[in-house]
Formats: C-alpha cells, structure tokens, sequence
C-alpha cells in the first residue's frame, strides 16, 4: 500500500470519521480548517481579504445518506451565502453534489443545488461544483448543465488524472473552471496512475483552458508548475482577470501573500465544519508533501497546536502499521 493508497484508506473510513469529529479540531486540522462556526469562517475571510486574497468557502461534509443530512448541509450553506452577502465578503462557494444527495435522490439533489445557486445568483455570488471520483463524474456534470439552463453563476472543476479530461476541457470550455490533479483513488481504466503522466496532463489542461476558457482556478501548491504558469501568461499576453491561482487554506501561506503581492488573483480554498477529517486525509492523499507543508505551519504556533499535530501523527503511524500486518 503506497502513501497515498493509505491517505485514501483513511478519508473512506466511516469509523475514524466519526471518531475525528468527536475530538473535533484537536488533532492538528485546525490549521487547515477555518473554523467550525459560520462566525469563525467569517473571521478567516475577513483576514485574506484583507491581503487580497478571495476565498472559495467549502462546508465540510462526508457520508450523506439520509434527506435530513443534505437538508441540514443545504441550509448551512444558504447561511454562508447570506453571510458572504451581509458582511460584503470576497467570497464564493464550494460544494459537493454528495453532501446534497445526489447519493441519495438525483432530483432531490438538483432542487437542493437549484435553491442554493438562485440565492448566490440573487446576491452575483459564483458557485462552484467540486467533482469527487469518478462513479459521481458524470451525474455532477449533468447536474451542471441543467442548472446552466437557468443560471449564469455556477462551474466546476476538471481533474486531470482522468483520461477525457481533456474532453470534458473542451466541452466545458465556456465556464469557470478549477483545474486540480485529482485526490481519490481511481481504477486504470478511467485515469492515469503514474505521477508524470497527471503532471504532464494537468499542465496541458492549464494551457488550454488559458487560451480557450472562460476563467481559469489554477489549483496548485507546485512553485514549478506557478513559474511554469507565470511564463506561460506573459509569453502569450494572457490578462490577469483571465485566471487565478488558488490554493488550500493553511497551506504555503507566505507564498499565498507573495502572489497577491505580485498582482496575481488569488483565491484561497477555506474548508470550515466539524466533518473535516476526510477532506484532510484527501488532501495528503493528494500530495503526501502537505503534510511536510502543514507540519513547518503548525510548529510556528502555540505548543498545544504542535502537540496536536504530534498526536496525529502517532494515531496514523499506530494505524498504519495495522494496516500493512493485515
């Protein structure tokens, strides 16, 4: 089992999720999550923006089986939305078709995205679909058109490890659009395994959708692929509103600022809520190297934030090891 195999293994553990939420923040997380309440994302907004620096809010959420739960996620994220409005935010939002049933009801989810789009499109605040593995792909990017139909305010995100990638890119050109690696497992069939062919795959999809696209959300917490990005704009006169870069909230701060700095759109991916622990899993999962990047973070804090990070690490160390014995 690799690194990133056993980061996976966590984050689809229903047990240990339940298990994070009980200890709540903790165990080092709350270095990459805003906040739990509404009231402490908005600080946190508060505080980029300030830099320059937009966020894109993400309430947190794993496991959505019953109506109640999407309900309850719906209503949490109409929340966000009035309180982005309220307070004047530069903010957007993030969501997760699963979080609002479409495991449950594909119906009930579309009404459930429809009502939170129209009151962002009320307010001309974006959302954005997050994609998740690929047995969700293809109903999320249905989701996405139909709602198109109605409003002009939503787009999603293109993961390059799959292998039409590159024609969903194309087929999606005229929206906003997030570009990401991808942070799941998936089998050989649908998506690239090895790590040069995604790299070469996702710098291509940036290249195109640079030229071709709508908008552009360059995911990345790689300084090469950034160099590689800034060369790129100013070899082919490419203007500043056409894109962004964006990365997570907690991580690489200072090369977060240093973008603004530079007159670069940045945006930064602010998860919040108490359901945060299979959204961290994913994002080492996603790049075994953030834990390094966390952890540098984390021990510039208060001890107790140090010692949490610590514990983590021999809770996954302790599981790993049971891991590899079976």
């Amino acid at each position: 089992m690799t690194l990133k195999d056993f980061f996976i293994y966590l984050s689809e553990n229903r047990l240990l999720n339940s298990a994070a939420q009980k200890y709540g923040l903790r165990l080092g997380a709350q270095s990459v999550v805003a906040g739990v309440s509404i009231e402490e994302t908005v600080k946190s907004i508060k505080e980029l923006n300030k830099h320059n620096i937009s966020c894109t809010v993400d309430n947190l959420g794993e496991f959505v089986f019953e109506k109640s739960e999407a309900t309850a996620a719906k209503d949490k994220i109409l929340e966000v939305i009035q309180a982005i409005h309220d307070e004047k935010l530069d903010a957007h939002i993030s969501l997760k078709p699963s979080q609002l049933g479409l495991d449950i009801d594909y119906d009930f989810c579309k009404e459930n995205l429809r009502e939170i789009v129209a009151l962002a499109h009320q307010y001309n605040i974006f959302v954005n679909f997050d994609m998740e593995d690929y047995k969700r792909l293809h109903s999320s990017f249905e989701l996405l058109e139909q709602l198109n139909q109605e409003f002009d305010n939503i787009g999603t995100v293109i993961q390059a490890y799959f292998f039409e990638s590159e024609e969903n890119i194309e087929k999606y050109k005229d929206f906003r659009l997030r570009i990401v690696k991808g942070a799941y497992k998936e089998p050989e069939d649908v998506a690239y395994q090895s790590k040069s062919e995604i790299d070469k795959n996702y710098i291509k999809l940036i290249e195109y959708h640079l030229l071709n696209g709508k908008f552009t959300s360059i995911a990345t917490h790689d300084h090469n692929v950034i160099n590689h990005v800034k060369a790129f704009i100013k070899k082919h006169n490419i203007s500043n509103d056409k894109f962004e870069f964006q990365m997570l909230y907690g991580f690489r701060k200072d090369m977060q600022y240093d973008l603004a700095k530079e007159g670069y759109n940045f945006c930064t991916y602010l998860p919040f809520g108490k359901d945060w622990y299979g959204y961290f899993m994913r994002r080492l999962a996603e790049r075994p190297q953030n834990l390094s990047l966390v952890t540098k973070q984390v021990f510039t804090k208060k001890t107790n934030t140090a010692i949490g990070l610590a514990t983590t690490g021999f809770v996954l160390g302790r599981l790993s090891k049971k891991v590899k014995a079976k």
